[in-house]
């Protein structure tokens, strides 16, 4: 065989290494993916009880009910349209409040109640840390003296 025939069979087995690699790789994963949905894609499509998907709207005001065990709550997610009954057992972010946009990942149960695994409590552009409410930002002298001269 040819040393130009040999570089050729071993970029072919390398390329079909690689592809393959990637296909297991893809194959391996798939179960693991979590797609965004909104409470109307949940309603529309209605995914499988047990699957991993990630819920993504605003919390319905005056829909957060706290267990007597302190550590699960029970909310409503809506979206433009539908909403979806939400329960979480574990502390809560401190950004999680009525009205404002949360991301949870989790499963449907059979019941079709979202059991979340992980809350992400979302802000906005108008967001203080709760050590920073009520110091006036704009209040004495700000220096523009760096260390570097």
């Amino acid at each position: 065989m040819k040393a130009k025939h040999q570089r050729l069979t071993l970029v072919l087995l390398a390329l079909v290494a690689l592809i393959g690699a990637g296909l297991l790789a893809a194959y391996a994963l798939q179960d693991q993916a979590s797609y965004f949905y909104t409470p109307s894609d949940i309603a529309d499509r209605k995914p499988k009880a047990g699957q991993a998907i990630r819920l993504g709207g605003m919390v319905e005001e005056g829909s957060i009910e706290r267990s007597v065990d302190g550590v699960t709550v029970q909310f409503i997610v809506r979206d433009g349209t539908a909403q979806q009954m939400v329960t979480y057992t574990g502390i809560t972010p401190d950004l999680f409040v009525e009205g404002s946009g949360v991301v949870a990942d989790g499963r449907l149960d059979a019941n079709g109640m979202f059991v979340a695994e992980n809350l992400l409590a979302k802000h906005d552009e108008n967001y203080i840390p709760r050590e920073l409410e009520g110091i006036d930002m704009t209040a004495g002298k700000h220096k523009t003296e760096t260390l570097v001269q």
